[in-house]
């Protein structure tokens, strides 16, 4: 009685390690990656609650502004009046307390060169010595922070505070008035967008997909949330004309880098303004399958081919879907088989020919005493 349910855990154990290592192998036949999904970019892993530790050579600047470079970018740098495109994260040097991440809240920070804020102003130094794509970290003294008294609001930073800031140029557009969007008329930001798109795809022809991304994001940025709610009509239908190709192109990027979590969210952002958009569905659907969400994959899928019944790619992904679920359903089968099918019978004892001679002489010797054997007499 003791030794059944103990026959019954190590079963179940067997069965669970044998499901697990079924699920990695599965994963591991379709190529999928398991990637951290919190940045777009090849850069070193960070968790971003504390400054990056960087190895780099300590540039100086200014005599209160030193840079050290997590990662190299290309083209020019900006130059005074630039309106440049940027996200950062802002820590107290001696404490490491984070008082600002611009990743999180998922806006880029707009930033007019000559213009800034006098808090402001180490930030803007750093970034005057940036390149587009570039990483760097930056040390800032006080005297070009928040000074001598801090801030007690948002950020909060204690008086005469160092610095230290985590930055990535996206881009920037050289405007001789340095004209900030704010000060944009609607059609000067939709230019302005629509600009960065077509450089956007011209690197991506290229697959320089790092600096297209950036293109589209600088683009997106122009025409954040707070913009798209005032415009109505024809405004708004020229802007999302832009904008929407920028997230879809966003996406496809994200699906070549293996990114599907950040491309789904990039269509879901399309899908949100036009429910019936093919490429989105598609390259959402599209991902989904990546990450094994067949479910959700078919339904996005059959709903494009519905809406685009000639469309060979989707055609085509809705068939690799269905071939990719009966190789699963396959697998499936013969695991549960050779869990629970009948047991084998046990195999039939050999006789050797060793054993065979010692039978031989066995018998003849029991049969050689019955001949040779005498019966006893009966005493009187």
């Amino acid at each position: 009685m003791v030794a059944i349910p103990v026959v019954l855990t190590n079963c179940h154990h067997l069965m669970i390690t044998m499901l697990f290592w079924f699920i990695l192998d599965e994963n591991g036949d379709d190529g999928i990656t398991v990637e951290n999904t919190s940045v777009v970019r090849n850069d070193p892993v960070q968790d971003g609650t504390s400054p990056p530790k960087v190895d780099s050579p300590m540039e100086t600047l200014h005599e209160k502004v030193q840079k050290q470079i997590i990662k190299e970018g290309y083209g020019k740098e900006p130059a005074k009046l630039s309106t440049c495109f940027l996200h950062y994260r802002a820590w107290v040097k001696s404490t490491l307390h984070k008082f600002e991440d611009t990743w999180q809240e998922q806006h880029p920070t707009e930033l007019v060169l000559g213009k800034e804020k006098k808090q402001m102003a180490g930030l803007a130094i750093g970034v005057a010595s940036m390149k587009s794509g570039e990483k760097a970290l930056l040390h800032v003294g006080w005297e070009y922070g928040y000074g001598e008294e801090g801030s007690f609001s948002f950020p909060n930073v204690p008086p005469m505070a160092d610095l230290l800031y985590e930055v990535e140029l996206i881009g920037f557009d050289e405007v001789k008035e340095g004209k900030a969007r704010s000060d944009m008329t609607v059609e000067e930001r939709i230019e302005a967008a629509d600009r960065r798109k077509k450089e956007g795809n011209a690197l991506f022809s290229e697959e320089k997909l790092q600096e297209a991304m950036q293109q589209y994001e600088m683009a997106i940025a122009y025409m954040g949330d707070d913009f798209m709610f005032q415009l109505f009509g024809k405004y708004r239908d020229m802007a999302l004309a832009v904008k929407n190709p920028c997230h879809l192109n966003m996406a496809q990027c994200l699906i070549k880098l293996k990114r599907y979590d950040e491309a789904i969210a990039q269509c879901t952002i399309v899908l949100s303004e036009d429910e019936n958009n093919v490429k989105a569905l598609f390259r959402r659907g599209k991902a989904r399958a990546a990450l094994g969400q067949t479910d959700s994959a078919r339904n996005d899928l059959q709903k494009a081919r519905k809406l685009a019944p000639e469309d060979k790619a989707v055609v085509r992904e809705l068939k690799l879907l269905a071939e990719h679920e009966k190789e699963v359903y396959q697998k499936q089968k013969e695991l549960y088989k050779g869990l629970f099918g009948p047991s084998p019978e046990p195999p039939k004892p050999k006789t050797s020919s060793k054993n065979f001679l010692f039978l031989f002489f066995a018998w003849f010797f029991s049969l050689f005493s019955r001949i040779f054997k005498r019966p006893g007499r009966k005493s009187d």
